[in-house]
């Protein structure tokens, strides 16, 4: 007999496969080339999935971090759960291992201690990662989109606020996400609390990951971040203070509580970027609006992730070669610098390989 977990995981997968090729990607309804129509699509992909709460406070806390992560980042994203679930909020995320399971792990302990029996574990993911990494079994809501973009839009649109543990080009490649959507000047107002924690050793890792973003989206990113580490409880205040904000602004715009329609994402952030050797060597990696920039550089970290761990990545490093970025000199001097300390502290593939850059930075002057 079928673990009911187990059960519950393969119908979601059967459910959001079906529903997706039947009621999304060809139906006339959706016109996946607009933008209202990617959002439209991914809100009823989510409500179909009964993923949205309508009658609920904002209270959804999406957690972002890496799948192979030390012992001790792993023990402290529990803690991190663990002292949001005490403050009865629920959690979303990619429901893979590591810094995606802790979380839910810890809220699970707290929220039985609270004697919260309808806690959300909330797991979103898709088709080629869903094949290649099973969602833990606390995930009691696994959600499936059609590709690694509207995934992205589904947690910024489902959760009210965001708490990102260490991790690797991928965790980067969702910051860069957020960060480029939140730079946008429809959204400089719209409160989604966005946090950055880790054990207190992680400490020079966000440095790093904050001196990258000071040097390519300027001051006006950093402002729509905190870094905390080594205090989960801090991190919790500080999310459920965001949280209570984030609730205020929906009631005074009449906005939704489940589906946050006010934000703007642009065409550049929905489309499905294929990373080959061409598209990546066309990226347009030179100052700009920071908006603009982010969705670039969000590309470049998809494209590294994929010549990584993703099957057609991988052929095409295999067929011909590394990919090449081209890019002015000190972005590409400060993106080169992360990618080096990924690799070095074995953050870009399992550990215990010797890491192959599938990828070679090119500084050009001028875009």
């Amino acid at each position: 007999v079928l673990i009911e977990a187990i059960r519950e995981h393969l119908f979601s997968v059967l459910r959001d496969s079906v529903f997706v090729a039947d009621e999304i990607l060809d139906h006339p309804r959706f016109d996946l080339n607009t933008g209202e129509g990617t959002t439209d699509a991914v809100f009823n992909i989510l409500r179909n999935a009964k993923a949205l709460m309508p009658l609920e406070a904002p209270n959804l806390v999406v957690c972002w971090g890496g799948h192979s992560i030390s012992r001790q980042e792993y023990e402290y994203s529990k803690l991190v759960g663990y002292e949001l679930g005490l403050r009865g909020l629920d959690l979303c995320t990619g429901c893979g291992p590591g810094a995606m399971k802790g979380p839910m792990k810890g809220a699970a302990i707290a929220h039985s201690k609270q004697r919260r029996r309808n806690g959300r574990y909330v797991g979103i993911s898709e088709p080629g990662i869903i094949a290649a990494e099973a969602p833990n079994p606390i995930t009691n809501k696994l959600v499936i989109l059609p590709d690694i973009e509207k995934r992205l839009e589904a947690f910024v649109r489902l959760g009210h606020g965001i708490i990102v543990l260490p991790g690797g080009a991928g965790t980067m490649e969702e910051i860069l996400y957020l960060l480029g959507i939140l730079l946008h000047p429809h959204n400089l107002d719209i409160e989604l609390p966005l946090i950055f924690t880790g054990p207190a050793d992680a400490a020079g890792y966000f440095a790093r990951i904050d001196r990258l973003i000071e040097q390519t989206l300027g001051k006006a990113a950093q402002a729509r971040y905190r870094i905390i580490t080594g205090d989960p409880v801090a991190v919790a205040r500080e999310m459920a203070a965001g949280l209570e904000r984030v609730g205020r602004q929906r009631d005074a715009a009449g906005d939704s509580y489940s589906f946050n329609w006010r934000l703007t994402i642009e065409r550049d952030f929905q489309q499905p970027f294929v990373p080959t050797h061409a598209s990546m060597a066309a990226l347009n990696l030179y100052p700009g609006p920071s908006h603009v920039l982010a969705a670039n550089l969000r590309r470049a970290l998809s494209g590294i992730v994929a010549g990584n761990v993703k099957e057609q990545g991988q052929s095409e490093i295999e067929q011909h070669g590394p990919f090449e970025l081209h890019g002015e000199p000190a972005l590409v001097g400060a993106l080169d610098e992360l990618l080096g300390y990924f690799a070095a502290h074995n953050r870009m593939k399992l550990p215990g390989k010797h890491y192959q850059p599938c990828y070679r930075l090119v500084a050009k002057v001028g875009g």
